[in-house]
C-alpha cells in the first residue's frame, strides 16, 4: 500500500485546498465498482444516488477515487469526471456498456476493470449495485493483493442476477470472503451476519440527502410551481409506483378517506407498470416522473408524505431513500410498519400503518392530517455518511497492512 500524509488545509480559493486531518490518517486510493443504472436513475447522466454521492464526498475529504460503472442501456462510453468546474475534489468515471450479447459483454467488462485495476492500484475496492460485481470485486483485490468491502443498498437475493444457476453460490462467497461488508440498513446487517457468516466487518450505511436540494420551503410557491392546489389537504409520495412495492396500500388509503373529505387531494410522482392502475378523479394529481430536483418541491407541497412498502424480502431489508429526503424538507409523514421504518420509528405508533390493510393507511393519515407531528429526527447528509465510510475503510487498510508487515499476503 502506497502511503501518502495529510495535506493541510490551504488558504481559501486554492484549487488543492484540503480539510486538515490528524498527521495518524492517511490518504487512500479508492476503486469503486458499479452498474450504471440503478433505482429509476443514471449514476453520471443524473448524477444520482448512494453510488455517486459518497465516491465525491470521499474525494473531498482527499482520498484519489476512480471509479468503473456498467451500463445495460447503450450509453456513451469512455472516461468522465464528476466534479464542478474549479474544485479540487473530483472522481474520474470509466463507462462501459454490455452490449447486445451478455457473457461477452460482461467478460468485456471484467477485462476492462481487470487493466484499470492493475493500473491503478487501489488500496481498498468498493463492490456496488448488483451480486455480479461483489463476485468481480472480491476476485479482483486477490489477483490485486489489496482490500475489498462489498456494498449491499438492498437485499441481492431478491434481484433477478442471483435467480441464474451458481450467481448466489458464488455471491455468498464472495460476502464471506469480502474484507468488509457496507449494509443499507440494521435489518440487512443482522440477516447478513447470521445467513452469510462474512469474515470482515459489517457497518451499516444507509442513504442520507443532498443537503442543497431536500430542505424546508414555502408550500404554497411548492404548489404553484407544480400546479397542485393551494388550498387542498395534500397527501402523497414520489416513489416507485409498483404494486410489488405496496402502492396499492397508499391507493386504496387514500380514496377512503377522499370519501370522507373531497378537499383531501393525492399528489403522485414516479415510474409506474404500463398497467399501474393508478386512481383517477379530480382529487388525484399524477405528475409523472420528476427530475430530482424537483422531488424536494413536492415533497414540501404535501400536508403528508406516505413511505408504503411490503413485508417481503426486498422490504424487510431496504432503507427507503424518500425517509429521510422528507424529514430533511420537514414534512410529516406516515410509514409502512415494515423493516427499518418500523424501527426508525419506535414510539410512534401513530406514524405507522399495516402495509397491506388500506383501512390502516387510511386512519393514519387522518391522524396525521388532523394533527400533524413530524417525527424528531434529522437526515443526515452524504458527507455525514462518507466519513463513517472513510473510517471504515481506513479501518480495513490498516488491517490489511499489518498483515502485509507480518509477512503474510492474504
Amino acid at each position: 500500500m502506497f502511503v501518502r500524509p495529510w495535506v493541510p488545509e490551504a488558504p481559501p480559493g486554492c484549487r488543492s485546498a484540503r480539510r486538515a486531518r490528524p498527521e495518524t490518517q492517511t490518504e487512500m486510493k479508492i476503486l469503486v465498482l458499479t452498474k450504471r443504472q440503478y433505482m429509476g436513475k443514471d449514476l453520471l447522466d443524473d448524477r444520482f444516488g448512494r453510488f455517486r454521492e459518497l465516491p465525491l464526498e470521499l474525494a473531498k475529504l482527499g482520498h484519489e477515487v476512480k471509479g468503473v460503472c456498467l451500463s445495460y442501456r447503450a450509453r456513451r462510453e469512455g472516461t468522465f469526471t464528476d466534479g464542478g468546474a474549479g474544485q479540487a475534489a473530483r472522481v474520474s468515471w470509466h463507462s462501459i456498456n454490455l452490449g447486445g450479447l451478455i457473457l461477452p459483454g460482461l467478460l468485456r467488462y471484467y477485462l476492462a476493470v481487470k487493466k484499470i485495476g492493475r493500473r491503478f492500484q487501489p488500496d481498498i475496492i468498493w463492490a456496488c449495485s448488483d451480486a455480479l460485481h461483489a463476485i468481480w470485486a472480491v476476485s479482483l483485490a486477490k489477483q490485486l493483493q489489496t482490500r475489498c468491502v462489498v456494498d449491499l443498498y438492498d437485499n441481492f437475493e431478491a434481484f433477478g442476477a442471483t435467480h441464474i444457476p451458481g450467481i448466489l453460490s458464488f455471491f455468498k462467497g464472495a460476502l464471506k470472503n469480502a474484507d468488509g461488508v457496507t449494509c443499507i440498513s440494521n435489518p440487512l446487517a443482522e440477516h447478513v451476519s447470521h445467513s452469510y457468516r462474512p469474515k470482515g466487518s459489517i457497518r451499516v450505511l444507509e442513504n442520507a440527502v443532498r443537503k442543497d436540494l431536500f430542505f424546508p420551503q414555502d408550500r404554497n410557491h411548492c404548489r404553484r410551481s407544480l400546479g397542485l392546489p393551494e388550498n387542498a389537504s395534500l397527501v402523497g409520495t414520489a416513489g416507485a409506483l409498483y404494486p410489488e412495492r405496496g402502492v396499492t396500500a397508499l391507493f386504496r388509503g387514500f380514496e377512503i378517506v377522499a370519501s370522507e373529505d373531497k378537499n383531501i387531494h393525492l399528489a403522485l410522482a414516479g415510474p409506474r407498470s404500463r398497467i399501474h392502475g393508478l386512481p383517477r378523479g379530480p382529487q388525484v394529481h399524477d405528475l409523472g416522473v420528476l427530475p430530482l430536483e424537483k422531488v424536494p418541491l413536492l415533497f414540501n407541497a404535501l400536508d403528508v408524505a406516505v413511505i408504503y412498502n411490503r413485508d417481503s424480502s426486498f422490504g424487510r431489508y431496504c432503507f427507503p431513500q424518500k425517509a429521510y429526503e422528507i424529514m430533511a424538507c420537514g414534512t410529516p409523514f406516515i410509514a409502512a410498519a415494515v423493516g427499518s421504518m418500523k424501527s426508525l420509528l419506535d414510539g410512534r405508533p401513530e406514524l405507522l400503518f399495516d402495509p397491506e390493510s388500506p383501512g390502516s393507511c387510511a386512519e393514519a393519515l387522518r391522524l396525521q392530517l388532523k394533527k400533524p407531528t413530524p417525527p424528531d429526527l434529522e437526515a443526515p447528509g452524504w458527507s455525514d455518511f462518507a466519513q463513517r465510510l472513510e473510517s471504515f475503510f481506513l479501518q480495513i487498510v490498516a488491517a490489511g497492512a499489518a498483515v502485509q508487515v507480518r509477512g503474510v499476503v492474504v
